[in-house]
């Protein structure tokens, strides 16, 4: 197909700024190695997002975190009626929202782990808290496993929701699961092969993601046929409840008795050679360079 000027948008304003960049260079390559007129751009600004509009076709969105994944900017692109990639504004905005996820999930049946929402409307009640220790505090609105802590007592809680606090007034302290941890990405409308985390951490924080050498990956992931199948389908359906589009990663847990529990939604994952996305889709047959033609392609489908 003929794309004309692809606009490869990264970089940012959000904590994720430097695995943006990382991410839109590698994307930016690998368009380019296939012919298609690709230029990287650095955006943080809507002055910059409406100099992209005046000189581009379309947009390939590599930015994580806020203003980049959380609807902001495809509501600007929506508004500049600039073509990009990826999901739309209220997709985006829910699936950057981990609690809002979680309630969506939940109204539709989904199985995710229990929680509680601290906020200025409802702060953190100690002599009510109700869910078993360990547990896992989080910030909302925050990519990376930034602000992030695992809790194992009573005594250690308030300051962990202190830290979260500090990237976001919206915090969630969620029951923690024991088992296996699990990432099925989703590529127009299939679900590809399923990745297995093995962390030496406490969880996939994102010294384990980013820095660690013995984080590893198991791809296949070796589990009975019949389990991935289930495990695929529920992957799309979370996909789809959120009413995400074109592709993603959805990231879930795996219990020692094989139950599935949904903990987020990625609109726009890591896209170096290195990560998971096209970690799956090469075990799928795509190259990195075929995936991120066929992500650009996604603009058509929609």
């Amino acid at each position: 197909m003929n794309f004309g000027k692809v606009a490869v948008l990264m970089g940012g304003q959000a904590a994720e700024r430097d695995v943006s960049l990382n991410s839109g260079q590698a994307v930016t390559r690998a368009l380019k190695n296939q012919g298609i007129d690709a230029t990287a751009v650095d955006v943080r600004t809507l002055h910059d997002l409406i100099a992209v509009a005046k000189h581009y076709d379309r947009a390939f969105i590599a930015l994580h975190g806020r203003w980049g994944e959380d609807g902001v900017v495809q509501a600007i692109l929506d508004d500049l009626k600039l073509p990009y990639t990826g999901s739309g504004v209220a997709a985006s905005a829910i699936a950057m929202d981990k609690l809002r996820t979680k309630w969506l999930w939940l109204g539709a049946g989904l199985n995710t782990p229990k929680f509680i929402w601290v906020s200025e409307q409802t702060p953190l009640d100690v002599a009510a808290f109700s869910i078993p220790f360990p547990v896992i505090v989080k910030p909302s609105r925050e990519g990376s496993s930034i602000g992030m802590r695992k809790v194992g007592c009573l005594s250690e809680l308030a300051d962990a929701v202190a830290y979260a606090q500090q990237y976001d007034s919206d915090v969630l302290i969620e029951q923690w699961i024991t088992g296996r941890e699990y990432t099925g990405a989703v590529l127009k409308g299939n679900a590809l092969p399923l990745i297995e985390l093995k962390t030496s951490h406490d969880f996939y924080d994102f010294d384990a993601k980013y820095c660690s050498n013995d984080t590893q990956y198991l791809c296949p992931c070796n589990l009975d046929s019949e389990l991935e199948i289930t495990l695929k389908t529920l992957v799309l359906e979370a996909f789809n409840v959120i009413g995400a589009q074109g592709w993603g990663r959805v990231d879930f847990m795996l219990d020692d008795q094989s139950r599935p529990w949904l903990i987020e939604l990625n609109t726009v994952p890591g896209m170096t050679d290195h990560s998971l996305v096209p970690m799956a889709a090469q075990a799928a047959g795509h190259s990195f360079e075929q995936l991120v033609v066929e992500i650009l392609q996604s603009i058509e489908d929609e």
